[in-house]
């Protein structure tokens, strides 16, 4: 597989699951949006377990930083395929916990969480996918 091969699979993964992190958010509240809000005691619990779930990605981005460190130094060896692997790998589990804040942003909605907050969850999940771009030097 080719570097240009790997970096367009690697970029279809990246809307993929953001499209899979932000579409129950997106959905939750055009569906549930208005409808009456029975836990509405779990606003605020739910909101700030959504921000601290930001604090989920500090250890997978250490890794997902050596991980790109180390396919920019393997690249036009016999290292380059593993050390893509390796991102490939790293990375998907980044982005995985990087919907975090959108996800329990998605289960806010049913206790009635206003556009604000949701939007800032949603706004930090993009964020935090934003960090996990491949840059251009791995080209």
């Amino acid at each position: 597989m080719t570097r240009g091969e790997v970096r367009r699979r690697l970029a279809l993964q990246w809307w993929r699951l953001l499209g899979l992190a932000l579409a129950p958010l997106f959905l939750a509240n055009l569906l549930f949006g208005a409808a009456p809000a029975w836990l509405s005691v779990l606003q605020m619990p739910l909101f700030i377990a959504a921000l601290a779930s930001l604090f989920v990605s500090l250890p997978l981005f250490r890794a997902y930083k050596h991980a790109l460190i180390a396919t920019g130094q393997a690249l036009d060896s016999e290292a380059e395929p593993a050390a893509w692997q390796q991102l490939i790998h790293c990375r998907r589990r980044a982005l995985q916990a990087a919907g975090l804040p959108a996800w329990v942003g998605a289960l806010a909605v049913f206790s009635g969480l206003h556009a604000v907050p949701l939007t800032l969850l949603a706004l930090a999940s993009l964020v935090l996918f934003y960090l996990y771009r491949i840059p251009a030097q791995l080209a």
